[in-house]
């Protein structure tokens, strides 16, 4: 690649990551991680203070109805010094955020893992496995707790609910 280029994307990458960082509206938070390259659906929520990875932001995939609250942290690699070889492995790896999903304030999402549909990460909650739809995510490491398949359909269906959009989604 071009030296040029190179330092010309990482430039753009850090003041959009900068600016989303800190943006109060969610619109444009999301427009900005979408211009760095990050997948982003339609009707997210990412809050303020989230950090999307700032060196791999295209390895991130957020789908429809997604909501990502404030002070989060998806790290898609682990750059590793050179003395923890065989303790600590050096990887990039995509974040998969399922549609429906929530990932509470403080949660981190670590390299490689999966969110599954209408699943929750519970706030402060260290994600380093694939966590299985309809379920409630809790801990350090983030352990499933509790499944709710049935009764999140059994609400949809009860509701008449299609797609469901909070209204602050909306961007």
């Amino acid at each position: 690649m071009n030296p040029l280029f190179f330092a010309y994307r990482k430039i753009r990458n850090i003041i959009l990551y900068r600016l989303a960082f800190f943006c109060p509206i969610n619109k444009w938070r999301v427009w900005m991680h979408r211009r760095r390259g990050c997948h982003i659906g339609e009707h997210v929520y990412v809050g303020q203070q989230s950090s999307l990875d700032n060196a791999y932001p295209e390895l991130i995939y957020i789908e429809d109805y997604v909501g990502i609250t404030g002070n989060n942290t998806l790290l898609c690699h682990n750059n590793s010094p050179a003395y923890f070889d065989g303790i600590v492995h050096c990887m990039a790896a995509p974040i998969v955020v399922r549609h429906h999903a929530i990932v509470a304030t403080g949660a981190v999402l670590l390299p490689g893992v999966e969110i599954g549909e209408y699943s929750i990460v519970s706030a402060n909650s260290v994600v380093s496995s694939n966590i299985a739809p309809y379920t409630l995510a809790v801990g350090n490491p983030a352990k499933q707790v509790f499944e709710f398949e049935k009764r999140v359909k059994r609400n949809i269906e009860k509701y008449g609910l299609k797609e469901t959009v909070c209204p602050e989604y909306e961007g």
